[in-house]
């Protein structure tokens, strides 16, 4: 499965390279700066000898007062962009997109990611936004329903779900996938979800090799770890294990009618740049919208849950009320 892999790889280098060869360069608007993915993403397409065809050339920073983690980092990573990889550092979402052709969201907080979108994609540019999408289901719906009004491609993504092994148990090397045990970190932040902050790696994961279909959730949370056990319309079963004590790792058991595959580690930003430089070029969506929204509604559903004392809540059930709120 790694030819496989590699393949698809490959095939969408060469589309980059081919792109990059016509002297194109993809102008990129970052909007955020507070979180290293900022850095570490305009150091890989801003590089002398990048193959993606891309380029960073304007960001607007953001902090997030009441986020320690925010605060700390932005005055960091905005003069590390300007200085380093040459990124004109601009006042405004509105004067970005003026000077941009696609734009990248890259505040860590997901609660401004809805106020973030709606300028970009009123000014009809191409749109990803890092994880999370945003930080309620309500948002999360809110910025899909605008991007299709306005035929805006849209999409989201932890950097978990381009791991090798979590694409080739998607692509069938398991066989028919017929459940999944993934685990990642799970550190909590107060303002957002308790999945939504950190646990969505270990989510995407889950919804990556599972693909979409989740009916119900069930969560089990202590100070220190969550498990939440996920029922698809299928009767298969997902879980994840979300862990703030010990060794912390990103991972999954994949079951599969084939064989059961225990895969650990993390493979970095390169994969899902490829993806990042190649929806820019295509302006086709990776991620189906559908998709994302029902990651948003299972974290949801979990924190329901939780609430719950255990019990049993279903994906149309906070939907359902996230629709009745916006």
């Amino acid at each position: 499965m790694k030819t496989l892999r590699s393949a698809a790889f490959i095939t969408a280098i060469a589309g980059i390279l081919a792109h990059g060869a016509r002297g194109e360069d993809f102008r990129i608007g970052m909007i955020g700066l507070d979180t290293s993915h900022a850095a570490a993403f305009s150091k890989v397409l801003n590089a002398t000898n990048s193959p993606y065809g891309c380029k960073v050339v304007a960001a607007f920073p953001m902090a997030s007062k009441d986020v320690t983690s925010s605060t700390n980092r932005i005055d960091k990573y905005t003069a590390q962009l300007r200085d380093e990889f040459g990124v004109k550092i601009v006042g405004s979402i509105q004067e970005l997109v003026g000077m941009v052709d696609g734009v990248m969201v890259e505040a860590v907080d997901g609660r401004p990611h809805l106020a973030q979108a709606r300028p970009v994609i009123a000014a009809g540019k191409p749109l990803f936004i890092d994880k999370p999408v945003a930080a309620s289901l309500e948002d999360a719906m809110e910025i899909y329903r605008l991007a299709e009004e306005k035929k805006v491609p849209c999409w989201s993504a932890s950097s978990l779900r381009y791991s090798t092994w979590a694409q080739e148990a998607r692509a069938g090397a398991v066989g028919d996938v017929l459940g999944c045990d993934a685990f990642s970190p799970c550190s909590l932040e107060e303002h957002h979800p308790d999945l939504y902050w950190y646990g969505i790696h270990g989510v995407e994961v889950l919804f990556t090799v599972m693909g979409p279909g989740c009916k119900s959730v069930r969560r089990v949370s202590t100070p220190d770890f969550d498990q939440v056990t996920a029922i698809w319309n299928d009767g298969r079963i997902g879980t994840f294990r979300g862990t703030r004590k010990g060794k912390h790792d990103y991972g999954a058991t994949v079951f599969g009618s084939k064989k059961i595959v225990a895969s650990v580690g993390y493979g970095g930003y390169e994969p899902l740049l490829v993806q990042v430089a190649e929806f820019f070029k295509t302006k086709k969506v990776p991620v189906a919208p559908a998709e994302t929204i029902e990651i948003c509604a299972f974290m949801t559903a979990a924190d329901e849950s939780k609430k719950r004392g255990g019990a049993e809540v279903t994906l149309e059930e906070v939907m359902a009320a996230a629709r009745g709120k916006r």
